[in-house]
């Protein structure tokens, strides 16, 4: 799968399948799922804890930091999606209308 190639509707069908195929729906409610993100964030936050700004962009570089990173942003993303797919959220419509809020809450510069 790349970004490119694939739409946020097959990857959130992906995870619902493999959840489905586990059997884990029932522990997969908004409380564990919510709380989920969250400590998947803060695992991703803790890679970055000691990190100076310019140490954070470079940790891309380093092939075992870089693995790690990528692994938690995608639990932090797979639970968010199945966060979703339990409430039945659609995340482009969110998005785009949070962006829409956001656009009038932060003026662009120059305006």
């Amino acid at each position: 799968m790349q970004d490119q190639e694939t739409t946020i509707g097959e990857i959130r069908k992906a995870i619902a399948e493999f959840v489905h195929a586990r059997d884990w729906e029932a522990s997969h409610n908004p409380k564990n799922l919510a709380m989920c993100v969250a400590i998947e964030a803060a695992e991703l936050m803790e890679i970055f804890q000691w990190c100076t700004v310019e140490e954070g962009d470079g940790l891309m570089q380093d092939g075992k930091t870089a693995e790690h990173t990528r692994e938690e942003i995608a639990d932090v993303a797979i639970y968010l999606l199945s966060l979703c797919n339990r409430l039945g959220v659609d995340l482009s419509a969110a998005i785009e209308d949070k962006m829409r809020k956001n656009d009038k809450r932060f003026p662009r510069i120059g305006e």
